[in-house]
Formats: C-alpha cells, structure tokens, sequence
C-alpha cells in the first residue's frame, strides 16, 4: 500500500482571553505519496498551524490525521506524546522555514544525528558506516558533493537550504511538512529548490504538503489550496499519472 494522508474536519483552536479563536475550522485534505499539496493564503490563516497538527507538533481539538504506509495507518491526531515523538522520527521529514540547522555540526554530520537521535543503546560500526554512506548520498542528490565537512556558517542560505531538505529525508519519511522553504532565497535559487523539492518527491514517493507565498511555482504542484481564517479550500487540483 501506498502512502496517503487524508486529513477530515480538522479543528484547533487556542485560548484568547476568556474567549477562543480558531486556527484550523474543519479542514479537510488528501495527498497521496509521490504527491505535493501546495498550501498558500495570508500570513496568520493558518497554514503553518496545519502543518505542525499534520506532523504531530499540535494536538488538534477534533477531527482525523490519517497515514496510511505499508506498515499499516495510524490517526495522528489521537497519539501521545511518546507515539507522536517516535512517529516524527521515523515517518515524517520536516523542512522548517529557517534551516535551523546545529552551528558545530558539518553538513555530514546534520544528517547523521538524525539517524541516532533517541537511540540511547551502542551503535555499531556498520550501523555507523551505513548511515555515513547514506547522509553522503543524500547531500549528493541534494547537490551538495564536496560540502559534507562544512559547517552552516561556511554554506550560503541556498546551500544550508539543502541540507536542511536533506536532513528531513534521512530516515526515509512517509510524510514530508515544508514551510516557506523559498522565503529567503533570489528567484533562481528559489526556483532550483522546488525543482530539487519536486524530484525528491517523486523518488522518494512521500505524501508531501508545502506552504508557500511564492506563486511562481503553483502551477508544478499536484494540487493547491488556498487557507483563509483557518478554512482551506481547493484552489486548482492537477492530478498527475
């Protein structure tokens, strides 16, 4: 079985003084792997709220977050803390707006602490060079060959970027959440970062939900939608073979 995540009538709201105001009002949404949904719509609607409910950093107050992988589906919206953590870490890429990336670390080494976080037992050689090989593909397939030894400061935005959408893909993710990964970036390099997005996609086949501004590239994603005041709706579908 394929991946798809199916999202029905997700609701969340957040205290405002004695009152409530609602970020997610129903939403609801289906993308299946190999698949991105492009999610746009004024600062403040909602969007980078969805995406932290769809990869577990937000409970939700009703409504399903369904993964369905060849291991079975899960509702994500219904885990615990300790399910949600173990679920992000194996299942889901995140490609946050800032890179975010670890000042000491080298690029390498960004992607190889992806593969031992949480694990609390020896790791064996093997196991270290098989993740090494691994994080070297990756940063290749990203563009990164010859930069594996720099550290962020030594890399420019578009190059830590890269990293960035390599790190998320390490542990193979069945989900991939990315917020505004073309906001800092020159239309060039903007553009070479959905191309890159996109054939990562493709490969990997992860069921993959992008929040942009930018709508010079819409007309490449598989399907679009516009959020307004926590209500998504479609605004162009494009259903690929």
């Amino acid at each position: 079985m394929s991946t798809t995540l199916t999202v029905t009538d997700l609701t969340l709201t957040f205290p405002d003084g004695s009152d409530r105001i609602t970020a997610l009002d129903r939403v609801n949404l289906r993308v299946r792997g190999g698949q991105i949904a492009a999610i746009t719509g004024p600062s403040g609607s909602g969007k980078s709220t969805l995406l932290a409910a769809v990869s577990t950093l937000l409970r939700p107050d009703s409504g399903r977050i369904e993964l369905d992988t060849s291991s079975g589906t899960a509702d994500l919206a219904t885990l615990s803390r300790r399910e949600a953590a173990t679920l992000r870490r194996e299942s889901i890429g995140i490609v946050f707006q800032q890179s975010n990336l670890v000042p000491a670390l080298t690029a390498i080494e960004q992607l190889e602490a992806m593969v031992h976080l949480g694990q609390t037992w020896f790791v064996s050689p093997a196991r270290r060079r098989e993740t090494r090989t691994r994080a070297r593909d990756l940063l290749d397939a990203v563009g990164l060959s010859g930069h594996e030894d720099k550290r962020p400061a030594q890399l420019s935005g578009g190059q830590r970027q890269r990293v960035n959408i390599a790190r998320a893909l390490m542990n193979e993710p069945s989900l991939l959440v990315i917020d505004e990964p073309t906001s800092a970036l020159d239309q060039e390099r903007g553009a070479a970062i959905i191309t890159l997005i996109m054939n990562i996609v493709r490969d990997h086949r992860a069921a993959t939900l992008l929040v942009t501004h930018d709508r010079a590239h819409l007309h490449r994603m598989d399907s679009v939608h516009h959020m307004v005041d926590g209500v998504l709706t479609p605004e162009t579908t494009v259903v690929m073979s």
